[in-house]
């Protein structure tokens, strides 16, 4: 039976290293897969999905105007290969709400299983448009962990830097890597705002 699967972690816990892998899984077996990753982000270019290790592979541009349903619905894999065997998605808390329910359609409807990976959380500890909407209807919740960036405990939040200060305040959605954002467990994260004692 088919399943939306919404597998979460914090940055640098290799949720694009595992789509990936996933996905090459499938296909060393002649299972074709289809891969999303939303338009706002382009850090490995267009049209892709980087991971940290240097892996990358094609993926579709998700935007304001695509319906994933619909997409995967009139989906013609290559002559000589079934159909769709799992829909991918890269990045799934920058969907919208009809983004993760034309999801759901895709597996109760077309029978065919989702995982949708990406971050939980943001910077300032609220849950994203795509989190929360795939917390609600995901069947099933996985957590992918890391390590806090600067001690031994799991990390759970991200802290922003702008010009290597942490900072709590700005616009939900700011496209960065390593330089930008470090995963951190929450002893650390609220360290980091403590009043500096000089």
């Amino acid at each position: 039976m088919a399943q939306l699967y919404y597998k979460y972690g914090t940055m640098n816990s290799g949720k694009s290293f595992e789509i990936i892998k996933v996905a090459h899984n499938y296909e060393e077996q002649g299972k074709p897969v289809i891969l999303f990753t939303p338009a706002i982000d382009d850090r490995a270019g267009k049209e892709w999905i980087g991971s940290r290790s240097g892996m990358s592979r094609k993926a579709i541009p998700v935007d304001e105007q695509t319906d994933l349903y619909e997409y995967v619905k009139s989906f013609q894999p290559e002559p000589g290969l079934k159909n769709v065997y799992c829909v991918l998605v890269d990045e799934a808390q920058f969907l919208k709400q009809r983004h993760i329910l034309q999801l759901t359609r895709v597996v109760d409807e077309l029978g065919i299983p989702v995982m949708a990976f990406g971050l939980k959380n943001d910077f300032q500890n609220r849950l994203f448009e795509g989190s929360y909407y795939l917390l609600i209807y995901a069947d099933k919740i996985e957590e992918i962990k890391t390590i806090c960036w600067y001690c031994d405990r799991k990390a759970t939040m991200v802290i922003r830097f702008r010009d290597g200060v942490p900072v709590n305040e700005g616009e939900q959605i700011q496209i960065g890597g390593n330089e930008d954002y470090k995963p951190v467990c929450r002893r650390c994260y609220h360290k980091a705002f403590e009043p500096k004692v000089e």
